[in-house]
């Protein structure tokens, strides 16, 4: 469970504050709208009205006491430009800020962002991958090489072990877990025997996996 201060209620932190919150963090929501906080409120372990472009309102957060800050604002770049910097020379542990360009990345790390979400082309990539793969489901990004998806196994690894098929040699797939509907199986034996319906959560390079699920693969 982690103590976070989440800065701008738009669409978007809102859908991250209920994210949180149903997964027992604490999380202080602050915005300027004195309407959305009236209303978010109950919901939370703290709200408050608060124009964080104002140093003062920030420092009288404690901001240093949170595990991290995040700055949700999508709108108005100039002031998530400010409130990052802000928090951090207030002695914030972690701050995350959003990003809707690729300028907006490089000023937010440059102010002293730890890290810098991006919704908008996290969204259009996932898509992109969905659109043009066969039997995709979802995928991670790890880094700019790696990512961890969720695939449907194909037809023709049904009735054949995981030894059989080796996925990890013939495709460079390795297998972390089998979803069998709303069942899990972790770290599956060389001796599972594949069925129709399953699905695989696999770890490894980006281009390898892509190429094992693209429409015309083999």
């Amino acid at each position: 469970m982690k103590n976070v201060l989440l800065i701008g209620m738009g669409k978007f932190g809102q859908t991250l504050g209920e994210k949180l919150i149903n997964m027992g963090n604490d999380v202080m929501i602050v915005d300027k709208d004195e309407d959305v906080i009236n209303a978010l409120a109950p919901k939370y372990t703290g709200a408050l009205i608060a124009n964080c472009m104002n140093a003062d309102n920030l420092k009288a957060m404690d901001v240093a006491s949170y595990d991290v800050c995040v700055v949700a604002m999508g709108d108005d770049f100039q002031s998530s430009l400010e409130i990052t910097s802000i928090l951090k020379d207030l002695g914030a542990k972690f701050v995350i800020s959003r990003a809707d360009t690729d300028i907006q990345r490089k000023f937010l790390f440059r102010v002293g962002a730890d890290e810098v979400i991006y919704p908008n082309r996290d969204i259009a990539e996932k898509l992109a991958v969905k659109l043009n793969s066969q039997n995709v489901f979802d995928y991670i990004e790890i880094d700019n090489e790696y990512s961890v998806f969720e695939i449907a196994v194909p037809p023709r690894w049904n009735g054949k072990t995981l030894v059989d098929i080796n996925p990890r040699g013939k495709h460079g797939l390795n297998v972390l877990l089998i979803k069998k509907g709303k069942n899990i199986v972790p770290s599956p034996g060389p001796n599972y025997v594949f069925e129709d319906g399953d699905h695989i959560l696999a770890f490894g390079a980006t281009e390898k996996i892509l190429a094992f699920t693209n429409k015309n693969a083999k």
